[in-house]
């Protein structure tokens, strides 16, 4: 026999968690069924700026503001923005009043699982299917075997959704845009160069339509995406079981470049690749009874404009108040909670897409040089 939960979250990442808080302090219980196999399964890893307009109002609304100040990595506002010669054309330093402090993933995620009764969480749930019953309710199956159905579906499962092809077609398509992730570990005693280089807070160094997007992280060690303008098979031809060769293909890329940024890929303990993707702008979907998106799920972007993780938790929040607001009548909560997330994730889908062209357009660094010395030009 199937388990029945009144109300389902697929993906246990941070709009998933949040809303399951959410819905927690308003006395509704939500399971989430999770895809990795446990909390410690691996390092969330990864900086992220939680915005007052939108990540901490999710919080305020999960309750978890007062322990979120607590994770606070001091320092983290600062910024650098350098060009390929290793000139520095903006910075700013940290003075406490900003507006989007960071915060490291993994500490996050801890904040909002600690905040949830033993048991909310089932994890090593793999989907492997997903189907509409009768009244709105709908079945999910897992490769474990197991099945559950539920009155209420929310598919908080990221980019790939499987709940997504339930309410659209669409899918997530390449951006134009790869990245690869490396790792500095023990960056202060192992790789000072690059410590001093990225600094205490973010870094962008732009030019040739490439670059590098960094973090210092709460552990010591440096975190960077090394962005390129490439092909969507180009990874394909680089080897990243052969660290010595995949630096190579990486490297051929930022020929001319100061050394100290070549730096960055010389001395980098782990490389993952990543192709970027995004939904189309201004996706949307009529309303289906039963079940819904937040997150990656509805609206994937490219990160530049920063939004993703505040997007997921703010979506998770507004989803399980309007719950919250309409007892007894979940078709008024989901047509009141996707009002307000249509146009306010294409806002920010657009905003990321112009980021994007800036960022890697031949005049990208001159561009976000004055976008950041006197905001952004007028329309």
């Amino acid at each position: 026999m199937n388990t029945h939960h009144p109300v389902a979250i697929i993906g246990g990442g941070l709009g998933g968690l949040t809303a399951a808080r959410v819905l927690h302090v308003h006395g509704i219980k939500a399971a989430v069924f999770e895809l990795e196999p446990s909390r410690e399964a691996r390092t969330q890893g990864g900086m992220l700026d939680i915005h007052e307009e939108n990540g901490q109002k999710a919080l305020h609304a999960a309750g978890l503001h007062d322990g979120f100040l607590k994770i606070i990595h001091e320092g983290g506002q600062a910024m650098r923005l350098l060009g390929r010669d290793g000139t520095v054309h903006v910075s700013e330093d940290d003075d406490g009043t900003g507006g989007r402090p960071e915060v490291d993933r993994g500490d996050l995620r801890d904040l909002l699982l600690d905040a949830l009764p033993d048991g909310t969480v089932r994890w090593g749930r793999k989907v492997t299917g997903v189907r509409a019953l009768d009244g709105g309710r709908h079945e999910v199956t897992f490769a474990n075997g197991s099945a559950i159905t539920t009155d209420l579906l929310i598919g908080a499962d990221g980019a790939w959704s499987r709940v997504r092809p339930l309410l659209s077609d669409a899918r997530p398509a390449y951006t134009g845009i790869s990245f690869v992730e490396t790792d500095l570990l023990e960056a202060e005693t192992r790789h000072p160069r690059s410590a001093a280089v990225i600094g205490g807070g973010f870094f962008i160094c732009l030019g040739d339509e490439r670059g590098f997007l960094a973090h210092k992280e709460t552990d010591g060690s440096l975190h960077v995406h090394t962005a390129l303008k490439a092909d969507e098979g180009w990874l394909d031809t680089v080897d990243f079981a052969d660290l010595t060769a995949a630096k190579q293909a990486v490297l051929a890329r930022f020929e001319g470049w100061d050394e100290a940024l070549r730096g960055l890929i010389t001395d980098a303990d782990t490389m993952t690749p990543r192709r970027i993707h995004a939904l189309p702008v201004g996706h949307r979907w009529n309303r289906v009874p039963g079940v819904t998106l937040l997150g990656d799920a509805a609206h994937v972007m490219s990160p530049f404009a920063g939004e993703g993780a505040n997007l997921a938790m703010f979506d998770g929040a507004e989803l399980a108040l309007a719950i919250a607001a309409h007892p007894g009548d979940t078709e008024a909560a989901l047509t009141a909670y996707e009002e307000a997330l249509f146009p306010r994730s294409e806002a920010s889908a657009a905003d990321s897409a112009r980021s994007l062209e800036t960022m890697f357009g031949p005049q990208g660094l001159e561009q976000m040089t004055a976008f950041l010395t006197t905001g952004p030009a007028a329309p």
